[in-house]
């Protein structure tokens, strides 16, 4: 159940269905996600219709406890990113 899809294999799949050649495949590839990253990192909601919706926020500090020494700390506050699946996906998913 752990089988993950690289970013090799995603220029893999996308170059045997065009006509282009792997150099620009992965160059196109690479700009698709080098905008993603910039949007979430700029703080913006990247929707994708009919996949889902990334979206960064910030977690403020809190405190928390070294579960091996039972000592309380204070965890940082941080940015996370969540995704959220699209309706339509996940009713593909659950299909039975």
């Amino acid at each position: 159940m752990s089988n993950t899809l690289t970013k090799a294999e995603i220029i893999d799949n996308i170059y045997e269905k065009s006509d282009r050649n792997r150099a620009e495949v992965k160059t196109q590839v690479e700009t698709m996600l080098d905008i993603m990253r910039q949007a979430i990192k700029k703080d913006y909601s990247l929707l994708i219709s009919g996949f889902g919706k990334f979206e960064a926020y910030e977690k403020s500090a809190r405190r928390g406890r070294n579960p091996q020494t039972n000592k309380a700390i204070t965890l940082a506050a941080r940015k996370v990113v969540v995704f959220r699946i699209s309706r339509k996906l996940r009713a593909e998913l659950n299909q039975q």
